[in-house]
């Protein structure tokens, strides 16, 4: 397909909407996470990142994320297939997927992340290359498939390590950050196919004007512009604020609060369960332990039978809770 000149020359700048589009993404994740450290730091209610709400908002930040993935793929790549180019952001974000494995299994062995959005990202990225030189049609109906595979094509055969990123597993690994193939690779898919069709109408010179000139938009185009940068060190630059914090203010929970969490939520994890789930209820069966009265005969090691018993009600009770939410 030839395109028009404005369209040619606006696949060889960057588009202030796009920058725009992924510096937004960033602010969202910034709250998503920060308020996922605040439960982790025990600043704030355990289970706060893990409501419904949270999980949809997570989920919609994950795809904003792959479909301007999609998207900047056809603007790189739309004009003629730029091998060097495609192989050097490639190695940059599969490089980048892979520092984020290895920090993760330092900080978090029992849960690590090891095929979250920027694995998703870069495998998505080898097999949507060949979808940016098809029609529009043929990207949508690969977003389509990927979307409902885990629908249709799901099996035990697909539940161990070797083939759970695919997406067509019937068991969820335990991970912090999981976002498998499919269905996800259906939202990169889709950013494809969007590139496509705003290169054929004529769009894109749109996108390539100018961003209004006001101090948040200039930020938000600059962290759009850098965002792999960005997406690295903020985890780090926020765990070092709330140890920081800590050390200075000392723990936002009594240290039996703390003692308790770390030992329920260490037997639940032992006994198989996802990390979320030990959170949630682990807060769950403090908070509740405390309202029926049995809290300070707990922490003080002198309960009765029937004290323990009802104990190991509220514990399960909690459980049942969390699975449910």
């Amino acid at each position: 397909m030839t395109e028009p000149p404005e369209t040619a020359q606006a696949l060889r700048k960057r588009l202030p909407a796009v920058d725009l589009a992924r510096g937004l993404a960033l602010v969202a994740m910034g709250v998503y996470h920060a308020t996922w450290d605040l439960a982790y730091f025990n600043f704030i209610d355990a289970g706060a990142a893990e409501t419904s709400a949270m999980r949809l908002f997570s989920h919609a930040i994950a795809m904003t994320f792959l479909a301007v993935a999609g998207f900047s793929l056809t603007l790189a790549q739309g004009g003629g297939f730029r091998p060097r180019l495609f192989a050097r952001h490639f190695a940059m974000v599969a490089g980048a997927a892979a520092l984020v494995t290895a920090a993760s299994l330092w900080l978090f062995p029992q849960t690590p992340i090891y095929f979250g959005i920027l694995h998703c990202i870069a495998a998505a990225s080898l097999l949507g290359l060949p979808l940016v030189f098809a029609p529009p049609a043929v990207a949508f109906a690969a977003a389509i498939a990927f979307a409902l595979a885990p629908e249709f094509l799901a099996s035990p055969l697909f539940n161990g390590d070797g083939l759970n990123w695919t997406g067509l597993n019937t068991v969820e690994p335990y991970a912090n950050d999981y976002r498998p193939l499919a269905p996800w690779a259906a939202a990169l898919f889709a950013g494809v196919g969007a590139g496509l069709v705003a290169r054929r109408a004529g769009w894109l010179e749109r996108l390539a004007r100018p961003a209004p000139q006001t101090a948040p938009l200039r930020a938000l185009g600059w962290a759009g512009r850098h965002s792999l940068a960005i997406y690295l060190v903020h985890q780090p630059l926020l765990f070092a604020l709330f140890y920081s914090w800590i050390a200075l203010a000392g723990p936002p929970a009594t240290p039996q609060e703390a003692a308790f969490a770390k030992g329920c939520q260490q037997q639940c994890a032992d006994a198989g369960a996802p990390h979320d789930l030990c959170v949630r209820s682990c807060a769950c069966a403090a908070r509740d332990l405390k309202s029926a009265g049995l809290w300070d005969r707990l922490m003080s090691g002198h309960v009765s039978p029937e004290e323990k018993s009802a104990a190991s009600r509220i514990a399960n009770a909690c459980v049942q809770r969390g699975r449910s939410d």
